[in-house]
């Protein structure tokens, strides 16, 4: 069995929705299917979330919302009718929205009610005209399909008893659709994943049936080695392991939320990228474990919007608890590190810019200075990361060499410098105006 998932360019239109029925159809061990919401038809558009979050804040504000549900109504009527469906399709997910409006309990409730009605509305048009062409298909609610989660609403985990759950799909007969983005709590409320929840779902559901495949439909041949908008023509990368997918996912690879995988990783379940406009490319394969390419650089990752808060203090190597206490501030302030690079008498913490801002900032300055009691604490805002990642990359002689060497000829000063003893990637911190160059001369170093 193979569990497929194809993302919201796959299922923008008419047109696309008719490839994704052409690409189930065939191989006849795609079994499950998993569809996120109707994405941009064009650079110009909106996406189909983007709708559903306009009306839900109409609803919430107890604005008038006709015009934000025809927006919604008038993308779906149009797909509907381009796919030659029954119009009672339109009126069933439109009495779906309604009743959520009718039921509004609390925003945080309403809105991710609203938001799932995409992914919803494109199983329910995709399973219809399945359908319609004689195949034995059905729309599979989350909650049917068993799909439990965390009450959380926006940050649904999925838990454990779901898997024992999903194995029964096993049971049914034809293709099984099923929307992404959202699950159910033990109570029955619905309730929806963080960013990339469409991801989420198909690795969960590739685990819980322990497909001997996950597919990953987007609109891409393969992951590339790095930014196609900073280098042109990049390499594909071919093959990789799930640790180098997130490294590289979490530093700006736009393919992959980084959490997505891990059910799927936790299974051991091959994961393959594929292209819904180019489905004959054999595509990026992720796997446990890639022993062909160990200790090479598999990709160069890069992302700006970092800070440095930067730690003076002479002796703070003696200090028992320094680091516990610094980063005990941050946690009061519900702020999370990404790194965390120390000296003998100084010590750095890269945090994400978004995280530090206006009052929150002057406090945390002032508790570092007055509970720390330190000589010097400031910040340096406006870095990137540039990441190097690859399996082994540790035991690579002569690597950290080959990349200094490009940052010097790229002229590019290195900010902070980074490496775990996880072996899979080497991180730098440099000024974000040197991101995009350094990506460069990085490329031609160890992919030309």
């Amino acid at each position: 069995m193979k569990v497929v998932k194809f993302g919201g360019s796959s299922v923008a239109n008419a047109t696309q929705l008719r490839k994704v029925a052409d690409i189930v159809l065939d191989d006849p061990e795609r079994k499950v299917v998993v569809v996120s919401a109707p994405g941009k038809r064009s650079s110009d558009d909106v996406k189909m979330t983007d709708l559903l979050i306009e009306l839900a804040g109409k609803v919430i504000g107890n604005e008038d919302y006709d015009t934000a549900l025809s927006a919604v109504m008038d993308r779906f009527r149009e797909i509907i009718q381009e796919l030659e469906l029954s119009e009672d399709l339109t009126e069933t997910i439109q009495k779906n929205i309604q009743y959520i409006i009718s039921s509004h309990e609390s925003a945080e409730w309403t809105l991710d009610a609203l938001k799932s009605c995409g992914e919803d509305g494109s199983a329910q048009i995709l399973s219809a005209y399945l359908q319609s062409k004689d195949v034995k298909a059905a729309y599979v609610n989350p909650k049917e399909a068993g799909i439990i989660v965390s009450d959380e609403p926006g940050q649904a985990q999925v838990l454990d008893e779901s898997l024992e759950q999903l194995y029964k799909l096993h049971e049914r007969e034809g293709i099984l659709v099923v929307p992404g983005f959202f699950g159910y709590s033990k109570e029955g409320r619905l309730v929806t994943f963080p960013r990339g929840g469409s991801d989420i779902t198909g690795s969960i559901v590739a685990a819980g049936v322990k497909a001997d495949l996950y597919e990953n439909f987007t609109d891409v041949d393969s992951v590339y080695c790095v930014n196609p908008n900073i280098v042109s023509n990049p390499k594909q990368i071919t093959s990789l392991t799930y640790k180098e997918m997130r490294e590289l996912s979490y530093a700006g690879f736009s393919v992959f939320h980084d959490e997505a995988l891990i059910p799927a990783f936790k299974a051991k379940i091959p994961v393959c990228i594929k292209n819904t406009n180019n489905p004959q490319a054999p595509g990026t394969m992720i796997v446990a474990e890639n022993e062909a390419g160990y200790g090479r650089v598999t990709g160069i990752a890069s992302d700006k919007g970092f800070l440095t808060l930067y730690v003076s203090k002479y002796l703070m190597n003696r200090e028992i608890g320094f680091g516990r206490r610094l980063l005990q501030i941050l946690e009061d302030e519900n702020i999370s590190f990404e790194h965390a690079p120390s000296g003998i008498d100084d010590m750095s913490v890269i945090l994400r810019e978004e995280e530090l801002y206006g009052e929150k900032e002057e406090r945390i300055l002032a508790r570092i200075q007055e509970e720390l009691d330190v000589d010097m604490v400031n910040i340096e805002r406006n870095m990137a990361m540039v990441m190097l990642v690859g399996e082994g990359m540790n035991s690579t002689i002569g690597l950290a060499s080959q990349a200094t060497r490009a940052f010097r000829e790229a002229e590019v000063n290195i900010e902070m410098i980074n490496q775990g003893s996880s072996e899979v990637s080497m991180m730098f911190g440099v000024d974000a105006e040197g991101m995009e160059r350094v990506v460069q001369y990085l490329y031609r170093e160890f992919f030309e």
